[in-house]
């Protein structure tokens, strides 16, 4: 956090003054570890042992928070008699398919659910005849979850052996502190401070928080490690409180609000989930599956319909399900790493990439530029010329003779971009909060925003559309923005105001819950529903702490409704009084018969601690006054998800796809349900292989941004990290040779990349299963070109394509290498090499 968010890190250093004991669990020891008061190296890819045992300490000793356990999650809910846990299959959930690699979640509902037959495959044949894969599961939900009844069977003494309690303790009752010094490297000892603290650290009285990045996302498990973290949370109490919670750090300014304003191919604005083309014919299919209900997910329909209206205006109307044909459909997986696929079989033929180098930026760089070299034709938006936009007449496949520029037919259209200072908008950060970003200068010669690019080329193509009826959802799009100044950019308010919503006056909207399912409200994104209430745009506030509470509701504004921290009827106890006076946030006033407190109560203002819902109730009226998670159907915190995930209703230990050992669990090595690419461009490294003993793990530097193409032009920070290094520990280095400051090669079964050696005891070798793992860091900022003053090779031509199969995120974070002293071989010996390592 120190290296890649220090903004953000600054009120970590703050809290530790204050005492707060911080932890940092990480491969390497870095500027946060610095600034801990204990780092624990772990083995990348180790993280679900080590929250499964801090899980299983908390059950065996019964350290858990009770009566929030009891009161807030699914801890008394009885599963299905027909699951079965990865303890009895041996590292399978019931419900596996081995054909299609896909899980049928219905054996995991709770008990006495009639559950819908799990969706069969879905795909269409496309031009070249290529498959898309099929849709994953937790595809179909949104941010609302699978559907599931909002009062289920329970049994709150926690004994019914088939109870959520019970079917943790004995998922987790082998995550032991033996199996944590097995699996991941990190002692006994350790282990046991770390659990004593973040456990007398929860409770009434106190709040434990984690914190994490990409280094828990880039996995196959990826999602199942947030998972992991969030059960330890539930468990001990600490969500929905204040200093509580987990927290997610974004990347990239603004990366929260590319996904709330999407642009990933399986969800539409505020998560509601992408129509399939061969399940939703109409609105109506579309929302019986797009989540519950119950609990405020059941307001969907509101949601959606004032989306269409914000999208099709007048045209939208109910008779014509208000455009919901109008609307894109999934037939398949459409995610980066699928597209690149297609693009090598020849079924994509054209390509945007705006702010990104995937040349160099994402996982298995060769295939990426295997990809891009067989489109018909491609435009690259941005500050310099990426090496995306030069591949074609400088990339490494030309020097190996793989490409050569004569026979690339590829059209490159390079189009400038304006900077975040030459532009107008929101940034949404990691806290969910909007703020606004005046512009400080016009953008220079042809430089444009993405606002202005995609307005104008929306309204070029518009002037060019038939009357055929194939355009007609084109046609009747609602883009009328107004635009300002010389070079007519779109006005970036009105596009926040739209995404506000109005009402049937015209006017802004101030809450989703004044949506309405009737086409009178348009709303482009309903959990931002707010952030232009009164005709004010609530994200450019920045009034100074010194005027306002420490909860700071007046600096920029947080969604949904400006509330800080989500779930916070949680911090009240089930009778709605605060668990403790100092970790007061919200109450319940009975006198004023209101919710009230520090922060905007997540909850019905006037619901009180004691409703009980009417048979047959939906929406937010199916939940109790006891009922905090209420985008949940039955208003829980899921300890085990009855379904809603793509690989399983618990986090289970898997290898990653390329890793030096086996898995002391299970039988089932790697996660079965994770999305493979095993084509010629990008191969796997055998498993446990002698070839690639090391294990290779990615991260950031403080003085580069990704892949360089913002900070490697730039002076002073091309001094103070002027090329490519490896991090290996002293033994390493005396094990394969190497010099500190000299040069190393690094391999895997895509190909050789030289570094130069940083000999550190930042990295330290771990004890794994009797065995002495060596682990090996790299940053991956440099790439051959991109306008930079400095250069080098590209870390992520070295990752696998081998992705988390809920969210389609790469493993990048946990590979295996082999290491060799000197530089890597060039030209056609570089492919040599390579064939020797895959021969064996």
């Amino acid at each position: 956090m120190a290296e890649c968010h220090p903004v953000g890190f600054q009120w970590v250093v703050e809290a530790r003054a204050r005492g707060a004991r911080v932890f940092h669990v990480d491969p390497r020891y870095t500027r946060t570890s610095a600034l801990a008061d204990r780092h624990l190296p772990i083995r990348a890819g180790a993280d679900i042992v080590l929250l499964g045992a801090l899980i299983n300490h908390v059950l065996v000793n019964e350290l858990d928070f009770r009566e929030y356990v009891l009161a807030y999650t699914n801890a008394a809910t009885i599963v299905s008699a027909d699951f079965r846990d990865t303890e009895d299959l041996d590292g399978l959930f019931s419900g596996f398919d081995a054909g299609s690699r896909k899980y049928d979640p219905s054996s995991w509902a709770y008990e006495g659910v009639d559950e819908e037959p799990a969706a069969g495959l879905r795909g269409e044949q496309l031009e070249g005849g290529a498959h898309h894969a099929e849709v994953a599961g937790a595809d179909q939900y949104g941010s609302g979850g699978a559907r599931e009844q909002a009062s289920p069977p329970t049994d709150p003494t926690l004994r019914h052996p088939r109870c959520v309690y019970q079917i943790l303790r004995r998922h987790f009752a082998r995550y032991t502190p033996e199996l944590v010094e097995q699996v991941c490297g990190v002692s006994k000892a350790d282990f046991a401070e770390l659990a004593g603290a973040i456990t007398e650290n929860s409770g009434r009285e106190h709040t434990t928080a984690w914190v994490y990045a990409v280094g828990w996302t880039q996995h196959t498990v990826g999602a199942q490690y947030i998972r992991t973290a969030s059960i330890l949370q539930l468990l001990l109490g600490n969500m929905g409180r204040p200093g509580g919670g987990i927290l997610a750090l974004r990347g990239h300014a603004s990366i929260q609000g590319s996904t709330d304003i999407p642009t990933l191919f399986n969800i539409l604005p505020g998560y509601l989930p992408m129509p399939n083309a061969h399940e939703h014919q109409n609105l109506d299919d579309y929302l019986k599956g797009a989540g519950a209900e119950t609990g405020f997910w059941g307001r969907k329909r509101s949601y959606m319909v004032s989306l269409l209206k914000a999208w099709w205006g007048e045209h939208a109307t109910a008779d014509n399900d208000f455009c919901f044909g109008h609307l894109p459909r999934l037939t398949g997986d459409h995610g980066h790493y699928s597209t690149v696929m297609a693009q090598i079989d020849g079924t994509v033929k054209g390509y945007f990439v705006v702010g990104e180098n995937p040349a160099i930026g994402s996982s298995g760089g060769k295939a990426q530029r295997f990809g891009l070299a067989n489109l018909d034709w491609l435009v690259v938006r941005d500050l310099t010329l990426v090496e995306t936009a030069t591949f074609w007449k400088n990339g490494p496949e030309l020097a190996t003779g793989e490409m050569r520029t004569e026979d690339i037919a590829t059209e490159v259209f390079f189009l400038p971009a304006a900077t975040h200072a030459e532009k107008e908008g929101t940034f949404t950060n990691t806290q969910r909060l909007l703020q606004w970003r005046h512009k400080a200068l016009d953008p220079p010669e042809d430089c444009r925003s993405e606002l202005w690019f995609y307005h104008h080329l929306g309204k070029r193509i518009r002037a060019r559309l038939s009357d055929d009826e194939i355009d007609r959802p084109l046609r009747e799009l609602a883009w009328d923005y107004p635009e300002e100044g010389e070079r007519a950019e779109p006005s970036a308010s009105a596009v926040l105001r739209e995404i506000n919503g109005t009402g049937p006056d015209g006017r802004t909207l101030s809450a989703y819950t004044e949506l309405k399912p009737d086409g009178s409200t348009r709303c482009g994104c309903w959990i931002y529903c707010g952030v232009y209430a009164d005709e004010v745009n609530q994200a450019a506030r920045r009034k100074p702490d010194s005027e306002q509470s420490w909860v700071a509701p007046e600096w920029g504004w947080a969604w949904p409704a400006n509330r800080r921290t989500l779930y916070n009827r949680a911090s009240a106890d089930p009778e709605g009084r605060p668990w403790s006076e100092r970790k007061a946030y919200v109450w319940w006033d009975a006198e004023k018969g209101e919710w009230t407190g520090h922060d905007v109560p997540d909850f019905e203002l006037t619901k009180p601690p004691d409703y009980l819902p009417p048979e047959g109730a939906v929406a937010e009226d199916a939940l109790a006054g006891t009922d905090p998670f209420i985008m949940q159907a039955d208003g829980k915190g899921w300890l085990f998800a009855p379904a809603g995930l793509a690989d399983g209703p618990l986090p289970t230990h898997y290898e990653p796809q390329e890793s030096p050992v086996p898995n002391l669990l299970y039988g089932q090595r790697a996660n079965p349900a994770r999305r493979l690419y095993d084509r010629p461009e990008s191969p796997y490294n055998p498993p446990e292989s002698p070839r690639f003993p090391y294990v290779l793990t990615t991260y950031r530097l403080t003085e580069h941004h990704t892949a360089g193409a913002m900070s490697r032009p730039l002076s002073y920070l091309a001094e103070l990290q002027p090329a490519l290094f490896c991090e290996v520990s002293p033994e390493l280095a005396g094990l394969v040779g190497l010099v500190n400051g000299g040069w190393a090669t690094i391999v895997t079964t895509r190909t050789a990349i030289e570094a130069r050696v940083l000999v550190t005891e930042r990295v330290r070798p771990l004890r794994v299963q009797g065995h002495t793992v060596h682990q090996v860091g790299l940053p991956y900022h440099w790439g051959w070109d991109g306008g930079g003053l400095v250069t080098g090779d590209s870390t992520n031509d070295l990752l696998p394509i081998v992705l988390d199969p809920n969210v389609y995120i790469q493993e990048g974070k946990a590979v295996t290498c082999d290491l060799r002293p000197g530089r890597r071989p060039t030209g056609p010996a570089l492919l040599e090499l390579i064939r020797e390592y895959r021969d064996g």
